[in-house]
C-alpha cells in the first residue's frame, strides 16, 4: 500500500494524517534548533554542529515527504484542532534560553533539549505504528524511531 492508496481504512488514514500534521511542526522546530547550532555566534562544538547538520538534512526531507502525503490525502498541512504539536516540543522560554547561550553552555542545553525533542518524535512515530495501514508511513515511522534512538544515544554520550 502506498501513501496515496485509497484502500486504507478511515481510522488508519486519520492516524496517518495526524502523525504528519504533528510531525511537520515538530521537525520544523528541530530544524530551527539545528540552525541555532550552525550559527557561528552560538560557538557550538564541532560535534554539536555535526549533529545539527545531520538532523537538518534528514528532517527537511521528511517534512517534504509528509507535506506530499497530506496533499495526496487532501488534508491540510496544519492541524486546526489546536492540538499540541507533539511531545518534546520546546517552550518559548527554553528556545529563548538556548538562543542566548554560547559555547559549552550552548552545547549542554542544545543536547539536552534535542534529546527531549527526539524522545517526543520517537513516541509519536511509535504511536502511528500501532494504527497505520500505509507502507510508506510505516517505513518513515520505523526510520524515525531507528535514527532518532541512535542519535539520542550519541547525544547522551556528549553530555
Amino acid at each position: 500500500m502506498s501513501a496515496s492508496d485509497t484502500s486504507t481504512t478511515a481510522d488508519g488514514r486519520q492516524g496517518d494524517i495526524m502523525f504528519a500534521q504533528m510531525m511537520i511542526p515538530h521537525h520544523e522546530q528541530a530544524i530551527t534548533m539545528a540552525d541555532l547550532a550552525l550559527d557561528p555566534s552560538a560557538k557550538a562544538s564541532g560535534q554539536v554542529r555535526d549533529f545539527a547538520k545531520d538532523i537538518k538534512d534528514a528532517q527537511d526531507l521528511e517534512i517534504q515527504t509528509m507535506e506530499g502525503w497530506l496533499e495526496d490525502w487532501d488534508a491540510p498541512t496544519a492541524n486546526s484542532s489546536g492540538m499540541d504539536h507533539g511531545s518534546g516540543m520546546m517552550t518559548q522560554e527554553e528556545m529563548a534560553k538556548l538562543e542566548s547561550a554560547t559555547g559549552a553552555e550552548f552545547d549542554k542545553q542544545w543536547l539536552t533539549l534535542m534529546i527531549k525533542h527526539h524522545q517526543g518524535a520517537v513516541t509519536m512515530a511509535e504511536q502511528v505504528l500501532t494504527t497505520t495501514e500505509d507502507d510508506a508511513v510505516e517505513r518513515m515511522a520505523k526510520a524515525i524511531v531507528k535514527a532518532q534512538k541512535a542519535e539520542i544515544k550519541a547525544m547522551q554520550r556528549e553530555l
